[in-house]
């Protein structure tokens, strides 16, 4: 069996986690399996060298902040290894680039264009253990590039997908993925699998256990992630194709997101193009867009809701003031005490009535809905963010997510 274990900030925060780490590649090898490990930076360490790279300049040169912040992976690798070398285990550290990861030249948001590992095959094959820098590799000037935040998930499964891996482990500090969060619904439950295209959903609206870009790669090539906790040595959850996730039940976790605004620009004229000159300059300020709801009036004019993330909200605002003016229309309005709620499932594809059940339960919590968003295996609302943890637990009892009491 072969397979890449990548190890988060929190999981080699301190030398004596990384010790901890030692111990769960060495469990590994000792069952026989060839193992190559991608690490994260030490909890912290990238925040304390975007800090000194500000302190010497207000803005630092993107490709030296990328040589700067590439270094932190490269300790964690190089005590990594020491630490294996010590307990008897071949080990190398490599960085992104020596690892073989080629990258675009775009400068903290780069993404790989290949991976060349035959020579970390070689090693794993031999019972030796690569460990690679997450986050980094090189473009094909050779200059050091970063994948941006949470980019070491992404190493890692793409890592898994050039030395033909069974599986990505990716160890953190949770052990596993819940049906919601279990801080706020005590009764959540940890699910045993879940589907690519459920996890991207739960991704996309702010959970953080994921980086969006390593599930995308990873169900694009049908790699296995097993998310797991370096805490705690129980299974964890894994993440695989929706044919293997057997029979579903409609509805597989409810999940939310309180980094919402809400903007509505009223009373524009009803005439083609509209929508592209409204969304246009939001979109070349680097606003993403979410939820969209259109209303046109008998009188030729149109309404235009859409929520964006609350900290784009006041830039969002001044762009649709100046629209608003040239467009000569009524008003604009903006509301940033919003948050969205879901419903995720890919049962919901052949299961009816989930629109139904999770509208009524919110009527009878006397949760008002302002606007509806739906996919194949997903129902999302936007509502008043004070009613976000009732909405939460109601919805995830009323389709049959609590855990169930000890018989």
């Amino acid at each position: 069996m072969r397979i890449v274990q990548k190890f988060g900030g929190t999981s080699v925060g301190s030398l004596e986690r990384i010790q901890k780490t030692a111990d769960i590649v060495q469990a590994e090898l000792a069952r026989g399996v060839q193992i190559a490990v991608v690490v994260s930076a030490m909890s912290g360490e990238t925040n304390r060298l975007v800090a000194m790279a500000n302190e010497m300049s207000e803005q630092p040169a993107a490709r030296e902040l990328d040589a700067l912040v590439a270094t932190g992976e490269q300790v964690t690798a190089a005590l990594l290894a020491i630490e294996l070398q010590k307990r008897g285990v071949v080990a190398y550290s490599y960085s992104g680039g020596q690892a073989g990861f080629v990258t675009s030249a775009d400068h903290a948001r780069a993404r790989i264009k290949s991976v060349e590992s035959s020579h970390l095959l070689r090693h794993m094959q031999a019972g030796e253990v690569p460990v690679v820098t997450g986050f980094q590799g090189v473009d094909e000037k050779g200059s050091v590039t970063t994948l941006g935040r949470g980019g070491s998930d992404t190493s890692a499964v793409a890592l898994a997908v050039a030395v033909e891996a069974d599986a990505c482990d990716i160890y953190t500090d949770v052990d596993g993925i819940y049906t919601t969060d279990p801080r706020m619904v005590p009764k959540a439950q940890k699910m045993e699998r879940i589907s690519y295209e459920e996890m991207l959903e739960f991704a996309s609206l702010g959970a953080k256990v994921l980086q969006t870009r390593s599930v995308e790669l990873a169900m694009r090539f049908q790699m296995p992630i097993h998310l797991r906790s370096s805490f705690d040595p129980v299974v964890g959850t894994m993440v695989v194709g929706e044919d293997e996730t057997m029979e579903r039940a409609a509805i597989s976790g409810v999940a939310y997101n309180r980094d919402e605004a809400k903007i509505t620009i009223m009373g524009i004229p009803d005439q083609p193009g509209i929508a592209a000159n409204v969304f246009g300059p939001i979109a070349e300020a680097g606003v993403n867009v979410d939820v969209i709801v259109q209303n046109v009036s008998e009188q030729g004019y149109t309404d235009i809701t859409f929520t964006v993330p609350r900290s784009d909200y006041e830039q969002t605002m001044g762009i649709m003031r100046m629209l608003c003016e040239q467009m000569q229309g009524r008003d604009v309005k903006g509301d940033d005490t919003v948050a969205k709620v879901s419903v995720i499932g890919v049962g919901m594809r052949s299961h009816a009535g989930v629109a139904k059940m999770m509208f009524d339960t919110l009527a009878k919590e006397g949760v008002n809905i302002q606007m509806i968003t739906t996919s194949e295996i997903k129902i999302t609302v936007v509502i008043e963010e004070k009613y976000i943890e009732l909405a939460v637990r109601s919805l995830h009892s009323a389709f049959g997510l609590d855990l169930s009491p000890p018989a």
